[in-house]
């Protein structure tokens, strides 16, 4: 469960710095992108010694991406458009299938590799 947690955060940290790397102006800004770039990157690392990476990897792309879409449409006037709506629907109830799909001994065979 704890795996799973860091690749939420990833996550969450994947919006972050691809909003930084759209809107970035200033060195803070750049600043604040680079880190959450390196904290992303080693939450994942993490993740994929206890999970199996292929599964980490699109569950971390499948929400980082709705997160993105999402957060541009609501702080940064992206039109609203529902077929993309419904599509990151989807998109996340694949990330969700993948994750359930993802077995306790799937997880074990991740850490023992």
């Amino acid at each position: 469960m704890k795996a799973w947690l860091k690749v939420l955060l990833a996550s969450l940290l994947e919006v972050f710095w691809v909003i930084g790397l759209a809107h970035a102006d200033e060195f803070w800004e750049w600043a604040g992108t680079i880190l959450a770039i390196g904290i992303c990157n080693y939450l994942l690392i993490k993740a994929t010694s206890e999970l199996p990476t292929g599964t980490v990897y699109a569950v971390f792309v499948g929400l980082g991406t709705a997160g993105a879409v999402l957060s541009e449409i609501m702080f940064f006037g992206e039109p609203f458009n529902i077929v993309k709506i419904l599509l990151i629907i989807l998109l996340l109830i694949g990330v969700i299938g993948l994750k359930l799909v993802t077995d306790n001994g799937q997880e074990e065979k991740g850490a023992a590799e």
